[in-house]
Parts: structure tokens; sequence; C-alpha cells
């Protein structure tokens, strides 16, 4: 028991979340850089330099220059153990953002100094809030001209409500950048030389009084520091790590992930400050991570990692007790006991077999088709975690087959697309016809793409106007479900678990549709049974 106490406190493991474009794969790689996991860092699309980044690994992600897929990465550094979730950024992908949220126990928020708090900021730090993340602010790109600092951290406050403190501070900007002041250790941070892909030397202060500080960076840097600091000391809240635990306080950094300016500063402080893993609440009750039985749940699953193999994994979050390799466990939804002899820990693309793992981490469990988005795993105890959505989708189109010999493979591979929840996949009731919803409409050229690549099954899209999809919760023998089929029939849809779907093609129509069937409920989530 001693040693599981010493593995959870050992542990990290954090989102990174943003905008797209404001540097969150490249924070990534370079956080893996300072943590020794790679030699060499890529950025997602600089043609400077030729390795990509390590965190985007399907072939889709290459070509675009964006994740569209979230990515688990872990390294070691300073004896913890790191589990970084690099999240995409783009809209179309924030359903596979929302889910992950629910396995990370902190956030780091990537603001690009130039834009500043950009809309899809807005929104996930809205999810972050609304579950009691506690959240870090990296400000990016200082490298390049941007807003003043101080403006940025106000737009902070105001845009997102948050309550900030600066935990380090820029020296100077753009072409004048010169390095950065550590707030949190009371030390400067001069970078003498842009090694991009390489860990830097650096020139410490640890007086922000010393003379010498003024001959390296200009009696002007300087005095604007110490003048900016006076301000923070006398305008911001002294970092309270409870505060920031409760997610009252956010700590922001300042740096140039790019040219790994700040990274460090922003690396040691989280090792310091950010929790270890979390309670999480099931339907039964709080479950703990010093709990000596194993817990966990899948909240996301990958088609084709491997594209060689046709493996599909389940990525599962331990949530207490140790997960061992070939031991039985049950699957709570079917109530079937698992073993699982080559449970994955991961490097982006990169896989390694463990034999035990403990709460915090992210294992990959080989799947056949059992697993859901959602699903529990136990030692045996009958609980179910909470709080994984399924939206309803905003965009609809059906789905046609475009080589007759290829329908296997197209069958094939939109089930286990689907099961992933990359889309959702709806069948008309009336005529068999498929239709594929998604939150955004990037995600249908992702399949389109992936059903060519990773099935050799090539599909056409036709245009298809719906509003929402509303699962449908009613008494199937009354006659009022009976009269709501008779007329609803062309628009009456199965889900890929049978549930029943009502496709509307306007809020009015949803709203004519309550009033007429009281009794026909509808629901904007999938899983409103457990909600």
């Amino acid at each position: 028991m001693p040693d599981l106490i010493k593995e959870i406190e050992k542990r990290k493991t954090f989102g990174i979340i943003s905008h797209p474009d404001a540097g969150k794969t490249t924070l990534t790689e370079k956080l893996l850089l300072f943590g020794g996991a790679i030699q060499e860092a890529g950025a997602v699309k600089s043609n400077k330099i030729k390795k990509g980044a390590t965190s985007d690994f399907m072939e889709i992600e290459r070509q675009r220059g964006i994740s569209v897929a979230t990515s688990v990465l872990a390294f070691e550094y300073r004896d913890h153990k790191i589990n970084i979730l690099d999240t995409p950024g783009h809209k179309d992908f924030a359903e596979d953002t929302y889910r992950t949220l629910t396995a990370v126990d902190s956030v780091i928020v990537v603001i690009d100094v130039a834009k500043g708090v950009e809309e899809q900021t807005e929104k996930l730090v809205q999810v972050c809030r609304m579950r009691n993340i506690p959240m870090l602010v990296f400000i990016n790109k200082l490298d390049r001209e941007g807003k003043d600092g101080f403006d940025l951290l106000d737009e902070v406050e105001q845009k997102l409500g948050l309550t900030v403190c600066p935990l380090s501070l820029p020296i100077g900007m753009g072409s004048d950048f010169q390095g950065i002041y550590n707030i949190w250790e009371n030390n400067i941070q001069l970078f003498l030389e842009e090694k991009k892909q390489k860990v830097g030397d650096s020139i410490k202060f640890d007086d922000i009084n010393d003379t010498s500080i003024d001959e390296v960076i200009g009696e002007k840097a300087a005095t604007n520091l110490r003048e900016e600091l006076d301000l923070v000391q006398s305008v911001y809240p002294e970092f309270n790590r409870e505060d920031y635990m409760k997610g009252d306080l956010q700590p922001v950094f300042f740096g140039s992930a790019l040219n790994n300016f700040g990274v460090r500063e922003l690396l040691d402080a989280f090792i310091d400050i950010a929790p270890m893993p979390q309670p999480k609440e099931s339907d039964t009750r709080l479950v703990k991570p010093e709990e000596s039985t194993f817990t966990g749940f899948v909240f996301k699953i990958h088609a084709n990692m491997d594209p060689k193999h046709r493996d599909r994994l389940a990525f599962v979050k331990i949530v207490s007790g140790t997960f061992k390799r070939n031991e039985n466990y049950l699957l709570v939804r079917e109530g079937k006991k698992m073993k699982f002899s080559s449970p994955n820990a991961f490097f982006a693309d990169k896989k390694e077999v463990v034999d035990e793992s403990f709460p915090g981490d992210i294992v990959g469990l080989h799947d056949t088709g059992s697993f859901r988005i959602g699903d529990t795993l136990t030692g045996g105890e009958k609980l179910s975690f909470k709080g994984i959505p399924s939206f309803s989708p905003e965009h609809f189109r059906y789905i046609n087959n475009n080589d007759p010999l290829k329908a296997k493979q197209l069958a094939k591979g939109i089930d286990q697309l689907m099961d992933e929840g990359v889309a959702q996949l709806f069948t008309l009731e009336m005529n068999g016809r498929k239709i594929i919803g998604t939150v955004g409409a990037l995600q249908y050229e992702v399949i389109q793409y992936r059903l060519e690549h990773e099935y050799g099954a090539k599909c056409t899209y036709e245009p298809l106007s719906m509003h929402k999809a509303c699962w449908v919760e009613a008494d199937e023998k009354s006659d009022e479900f009976k009269e709501f089929a008779r007329l609803k029939q062309r628009f009456l849809a199965r889900d890929k678990y049978n549930q029943l779907v009502f496709l509307a093609d306007s809020s009015f129509t949803i709203h004519m549709t309550q009033e007429k069937f009281p009794n026909v409920k509808l629901h904007f989530i999938s899983e409103f049974q457990n909600a």
C-alpha cells in the first residue's frame, strides 16, 4: 500500500488546450525535449524543421499541419512521471477535446501573444471551469511582436473570467525579447542563443537589484523590468496553491515554445504545484486513487494506430488501485470479465507493453470491439464513472458507397470510426439509408481520408438539411408514441447502439413536437439514461 501512495504522488496527468495555432503541439514537443524523452523537437508546420511533431502521428495531421486526434505522451522528469494529453484545438474536433478533459487532473492553457484570447480557448476554459480543473496559463510566441503583457493579463481575466497570478515576466518582446524573469524562483534566465531543437544555455541572476543585470540586458530594460515587478506585486494576488487547486486562481507564465524560452520554468513550477491524481465521482460513490482495488474508464478509442495491423486501442485512465497485466477485470456495462495480455503505455505512436500501471496513468488496451467511450473497468465492483458527453451533431450528410465491391470494407471502416467517437452514425428506419452526423464539417474529410487510406474503401456524401438529432425516450407501447412514430416516420433513425433518434429539421419542429407529444421526451445527449 505505501508503494501505491508513492506511485500516485509521483504522477501528474494534464491536458494542453488552446485555439488552433497557439502553439500547443510545439509546447508538448518542448516539454518532451526538457524531459529528455526526445533528443530533437519538431514543430507542426515549420518548413525549416525537417522533423514532424511527435504527437501528430496520423498522416492527415502531417499534411494539414493540425492535430485532429488527442495523443497521449508520457515521460519522466525530476522523479515524476508526467502524462500529457495533447488535444486538437480545431473546433471541428472539440468533442474529442471535451472527452479528454474528463481524464486530466489539471490543464495548461496556451495563448498566442499576438492574438490574445480566442474563441475556442473561451469554450474550452468554460468546460474546465465547470469541472473546477486547476489551470496554468502559458502565454506563447514572445519571440514575435504581440500585445503588451499586462494588457494580455487583463484580457485573460475579463474574457476567460480567471483570476491570474503571474509567476514569470518577459524581458522585452519580439526582436527585443531577451529572456524571462522567473518570479516563482526569483531568478532571471537570459538566453544566449536560439537553439530551437535542442536545450540552449542560459545565464542566471538571483537578485533583481544586481547591477550586472543592467550591463547584460541594458539599463532601460532592467529599469522597466523592476517597475513591472513592483506592479505585479502590488496589483496581483500572491500565489496560493489551495486556490489554484480549487480552480479559483490561475498562475501565468510567459515564453516562446519554439525557441525554448520559459518552457523549463513552466515545467519546474508545474511539477511543484500541479495536483497528483484526484478522486473521481461515480454513480454510486466517490472513488479515491489510493484505494487498493483497480478502477478506470475509457475516454477515447482509436482505430489503426498502426495501419499495418488493423488494431483498435481503448485509452483507459486509471482512477484507483493498480492495473496489472493478465488479470481479470470487469467491464461493468456488459457484466463480463476481461483479461489484457499486452496493455500499452504511450509515446505518441510508439507503444510499449507495461506490467502494471497506477492512478493517473493512461493505458492502451487492445480492443476487438467490446469497448465504448465512457465504459468503466473495475476489479469487480459494479460502478460507472459519470460525465463522458456525446453531443447531438450539428452537421448531417448521407454516406454512399463509391465501390460496390468494397461494401464490406466500408461497413467495417464506418463501424470502427464511429466507435472512436469521430462522428455518429444514424440508420433511417424507413429505408435503411446511412447518415453521418458530426460536430464539425472538417470531420467529413477526415472520415473520407481514413476510410480510403486505412480500409481501402471510397465513399461520397450527399447534403442533408437537418437541425439536430434528438434521442427519443418514450413508452413504445403507448398510443401517443405510435402516433408520433406514424407522423414522423420519415425522420426516425437508429443510432449505433440501436437507440431511437428523431432527426429534426428545425428548432421550431422540436418545439412543436414536444408540445404535441408531451410524453415523448427528446434529449440532445445520447447518455440520457446515465445523465
